[in-house]
């Protein structure tokens, strides 16, 4: 039996392997092409015959708005999403799982249905709205505009409500006998342990505003609001794309989602192991 399961358990790591080297290829193609020349794009060699950094300096020569503008601007915009979603799903979560109002299911249901909504669908009332409020033109207040849409995601409310009905009911008694309102219990008690998936929403957050051209598209209209996937479009033309740029521009957008993912999954798993431990 025992000799079955490590059989088993060895297939189930080596699939994962094989799994993870072919997600792997499509980056490892992006990185391979952004050192070929226009020339070699196409070719079906792995590793270019002359490295070039052609891509690379175009990147930082050609590129316009400069690449640190629009890296710069694709920062700020991700992070200011992650602390808006962080702390409003935490909340709403904690309410939907833990409090108790009239209608609390009725709104839950509600807030789900609306992923059933897409983006493209809500584009003209949204659009309306925000050219009547001012929100759409060349002026700094045009993030207030993009900053109103993503405030809140219903997807990060169900995670983290479904997250805290899985947290043990006595934390909060005895955070009540030691005369704990709910606000307290929430923010010594609920939120501490709910690390793991807080971690979870601000990489899922993070990587979907920092590569997200539709909205950004439609809001950000002066180019020094621009962000990354922007300067991906510049190398794109009608007739002929120029290849190792773009894919140059894809590496070094992709660095800070990767360092990202690595921090916080070496903090999940601290976490997780630290909650078993106790």
């Amino acid at each position: 039996m025992t000799s079955r399961r490590s059989i088993r358990t060895q297939a189930f790591f080596w699939a994962l392997i094989l799994y993870s080297m072919v997600t792997f290829v499509p980056f490892l193609w992006s990185l391979s092409t952004s050192f070929k020349k226009q020339s070699e794009v196409f070719q079906n060699n792995l590793i270019p015959h002359v490295i070039s950094t052609h891509g690379y300096t175009t990147v930082f020569s050609k590129i316009q708005p400069n690449f640190l503008t629009l890296f710069g601007n694709s920062l700020f915009i991700a992070v200011v999403v992650v602390i808006m979603h962080v702390c409003l799903a935490s909340l709403a979560g904690y309410a939907f799982a833990r409090l108790h109002f009239p209608g609390r299911d009725f709104f839950f249901y509600l807030v789900l249905a609306t992923l059933m909504i897409p983006d493209q669908l809500r584009l003209v009332p949204i659009y309306q709205l925000l050219v009547k409020l001012s929100l759409i033109n060349p002026h700094p207040s045009n993030y207030l505009g993009l900053f109103l849409i993503k405030a809140v995601s219903a997807a990060d409310i169900f995670l983290v409500r479904q997250y805290f009905l899985t947290l043990p009911r006595e934390l909060e008694d005895a955070a009540r006998i030691d005369g704990a309102g709910p606000f307290q219990i929430f923010t010594r008690i609920m939120l501490p342990n709910a690390m793991p998936v807080l971690a979870t929403v601000t990489i899922l957050t993070f990587q979907g505003t920092w590569n997200e051209l539709f909205w950004p598209s439609i809001i950000l209209q002066s180019p020094g609001h621009w962000t990354l996937p922007f300067g991906i479009l510049q190398f794109k033309g009608q007739f002929q794309t120029d290849w190792p740029p773009i894919m140059a521009l894809v590496v070094l957008s992709t660095l800070p989602v990767l360092f990202l993912y690595l921090f916080s999954q070496r903090f999940i798993i601290n976490m997780q192991l630290s909650s078993a431990v106790k």
